[in-house]
């Protein structure tokens, strides 16, 4: 809709990379804050978040490479083009990079994992909600044609000029559908941390929630770049995003963390 949000001769601010750096802020401060109400110290929540965040982005951005190998390996200069480095990527390679990231970092620094997971799994799923408003204002991420009355018509020559979006024709607003889903999600998410029974509970549930809906999403989306597996007969993001709820699931049912385990009461969030 508004790829560039602001535009003074030669300098732009596009609105993708404003509204994601401020999903990446607000979400990093929820996940700080949540730490600290939880017992987790504050200075290492943020250093975790930090490289959470510049993994995750480089993560993104492989599994968008890879799933578009065919291309890349055919135009290797292309991998650091100003289009691939102005597209999104993938949001699960940027999840599998970050978890990996915040593996080593707990582990390195003896935080609890689980419970920095619960810390961090609310901010996730706000964050990614910001995100996903910028992808539909750059017009990346699209859905397929539709001609359901809630489908949306991309004029900009911009946004096919950089994600090859398609102009014109009804599309389904794959953008805006992720985005509501996780800021459901969030609010989901801070209702349970007050409640939490494990740790764990609530990034179980953030992996469970978000891959069910990613999954079922994948079906309404058309842009290229997330791979196909078994043929064809589901999408690489499709099976990433099976994985994600089996691993939620496991937690809820195995309950690893399960012992006595502070909350968000009234009286901490003061």
């Amino acid at each position: 809709m508004y790829p560039q949000l602001l535009h003074f001769g030669q300098f732009f601010l596009p609105t993708y990379g404003f509204l994601v750096s401020m999903g990446v802020l607000i979400g990093l401060w929820i996940s700080v804050r949540n730490s600290e109400r939880l017992g987790i110290d504050g200075e290492k929540a943020w250093n975790l978040g930090i490289l959470v965040v510049l993994c995750g982005i480089i993560g993104a951005k492989v599994l968008y490479i890879i799933n578009d190998w065919s291309y890349y390996a055919a135009h290797p200069g292309e991998i650091f083009s100003i289009s691939t480095m102005q597209a999104g990527g993938v949001f699960s390679g940027g999840l599998i990079a970050a978890f990996a990231a915040a593996a080593w970092y707990v582990r390195k620094h003896h935080l609890p994992a689980l419970g920095t997971c619960d810390a961090f799994a609310p901010g996730l799923a706000l964050g990614h909600a910001i995100g996903r408003i910028g992808c539909f204002a750059a017009g990346c991420c699209y859905g397929k044609p539709t001609h359901h009355f809630w489908g949306v018509i991309f004029t900009n020559p911009l946004a096919y000029r950089i994600t090859g979006t398609p102009l014109n024709v009804p599309l389904e607003p794959t953008q805006l559908f992720e985005s509501a889903v996780e800021l459901a999600n969030f609010f989901f998410l801070m209702w349970l941390l007050k409640r939490r029974k494990f740790d764990g509970q609530v990034f179980g549930a953030f992996m469970f929630v978000y891959g069910t809906a990613r999954f079922f999403l994948e079906y309404l989306r058309d842009d290229p770049g997330r791979g196909s597996v078994f043929g064809g007969a589901m999408t690489g993001t499709q099976l990433i995003a099976i994985g994600l709820v089996i691993a939620g699931g496991l937690i809820w049912w195995l309950r690893p963390g399960a012992k006595p385990v502070p909350a968000l009461t009234v009286s901490a969030m003061r």
